[in-house]
């Protein structure tokens, strides 16, 4: 049987659930705007009914309510959707990586434009044109010499700026890591929280949304794998090493090849364990820095391995020309040195001959006409070095002229670069509406809320009402009564 103040019970229960309900609401509302909240919803239950069923209790088929609970306050979260964005982000993170890589590269390339290799190269043999038509020309040797500094010049700023671009990514790389690995502890930390927290019947809401936002900020630098754990924490796998295993965080390393100075992906390790990297913004660092045995995807490496090889081809070419020509000190008996126009076998380290830097005169314009000897006005040897212009070299893999095995390189890397962007932009709008599917189910409608606010708002009144009414009713009986007998 019900106590006379069941009614005041059944009251202070409903006023105590509702205005759970509101602090809820106007915590979401409060939390409209904070990055990764999800939002949270109070979970009424009726409480347990009387009389339960038992041998002294009454036999009356019916149960009489005793009001309302919150059992708990739920996130409104969807695993699946994180699973995806997270898998989405990886890529996202590796094209931005790559792209970016790309596109500085292409920047300092600048072609095709009048300060361009291809432009001082063609200035070169133009060089060698005008000399092969003058000879004796002072004038036209100090032009030509002048265009051959330049092409060395432009060979070492770009062989230097390519090596900048790769140390910066060192410094990035680096940086990524050590960001993983704070995040790693982050979350390590989180999860020591949470598991102190949900044995006790408590539910930590917001250290779970702190502890997605984190998880998600790493899944686009490394491929993640979040598998749950005990008491709400979870276990964040890269590959198939967990740098997070409950309140424990592991350290990632990198290890560079002493021999290439290159990322070796044997010494990409956890706890001392290889992982190999399947996308992710690090991955993209990485192979844009330049990774042993990379090949092609190795970005920076590879263009530099490209630009040495044009560097020593032309070079070879144009020294061998110059070695069978005769110069001013060959004509006139002062000498019978024949010179290298070009010294060095990389773009770094290219540069004009010293000697021909202390005289015009060694510039071999002539050809021979006899076995030693020449004339003055001869200037069939420059031709024969300006044609080479248009002539096959022997490239690793073809046979091709320097220029177009210069415009093969800028357009491999303008198709790589452009592919590189279509990825990067289809990844963002994936990944967009993975979150916007996301922000469909966790995110806080302020209408919405608004609308619950009012609801939780007249269920709060109405419960306080009843309270009025029972308290009226207990005053009636305990004062308004009187005595019996009187």
């Amino acid at each position: 049987m019900a106590s006379t103040f069941h009614g005041l019970e059944i009251g202070k229960r409903s006023l105590y659930a509702q205005q759970a309900a509101l602090s809820t609401t106007g915590h979401n509302v409060a939390n409209a705007n904070t990055t990764g909240y999800t939002r949270q919803r109070a979970e009424m239950q009726a409480t347990n009914p009387m009389p339960q069923p038992g041998m002294q209790n009454s036999t009356s088929p019916a149960q009489l309510g005793t009001g309302v609970e919150v059992t708990k306050i739920v996130r409104l979260r969807e695993d699946y959707l994180d699973v995806q964005l997270r898998g989405e982000n990886k890529n996202l993170g590796y094209w931005e990586a790559k792209s970016d890589t790309l596109s500085k590269v292409e920047e300092l390339l600048n072609e095709p434009t009048d300060n361009g290799l291809a432009n001082v190269m063609d200035e070169f043999w133009k060089g060698w044109q005008e000399l092969a038509k003058d000879p004796d020309s002072a004038a036209a040797r100090s032009v030509l010499r002048q265009r051959g500094i330049a092409v060395t010049e432009t060979f070492q700023h770009l062989s230097n700026s390519l090596t900048q671009i790769q140390n910066d990514l060192k410094h990035v790389i680096e940086t990524k890591r050590n960001e993983v690995n704070s995040l790693a502890t982050q979350i390590s930390g989180l999860n020591d929280q949470i598991g102190r927290l949900v044995p006790n019947n408590y539910e930590p809401n917001d250290l779970y949304d702190q502890r997605d936002v984190l998880i998600d900020k790493l899944s686009k630098i490394v491929p993640v794998n979040v598998v749950s754990g005990k008491n709400g924490t979870v276990d964040v796998f890269v590959g198939n090493e967990a740098i997070v295993a409950g309140n424990q965080a592991k350290t990632l390393e990198i290890g560079i090849d002493s021999t290439t100075g290159l990322v070796d992906p044997t010494k990409i390790q956890i706890a001392g364990n290889t992982v190999m990297l399947e996308s992710g913004e690090l991955l993209g660092r990485i192979e844009s820095y330049g990774v042993v045995g990379g090949g092609s995807k190795s970005t920076i490496p590879n263009v530099k391995s490209k630009l040495d090889e044009l560097a020593r081809v032309f070079v070879e070419s144009v020294n061998d020309a110059h070695q069978k020509g005769m110069n001013l000190d060959n004509i006139n008996g002062t000498s019978s040195e024949r010179l290298d126009f070009f010294i060095g076998d990389s773009a770094q380290n290219l540069g004009v001959n010293p000697k021909i830097m202390q005289s015009l005169n060694l510039i071999a314009a002539a050809m021979e006409e006899a076995p030693g000897q020449s004339s003055s006005g001869n200037g069939k040897n420059a031709q024969a070095i300006a044609d080479l212009k248009f002539e096959g070299l022997p490239f690793t893999g073809s046979t091709t002229t320097a220029d177009d095995f210069y415009r093969n390189i800028i357009g491999q890397l303008g198709i790589d670069t452009q592919e590189s962007r279509r990825m990067q932009d289809n990844s963002e709008v994936i990944v967009q509406q993975v979150e916007n599917r996301r922000l469909s189910v966790s995110g806080v409608s302020l209408d919405e809320e608004m609308t619950n606010m009012i609801r939780f708002q007249q269920a709060y009144n109405a419960a306080a009402r009843y309270v009025t009414v029972m308290d009226q009713c207990l005053d009636k009986v305990i004062n308004g009564m009187g005595r019996a007998g009187l």
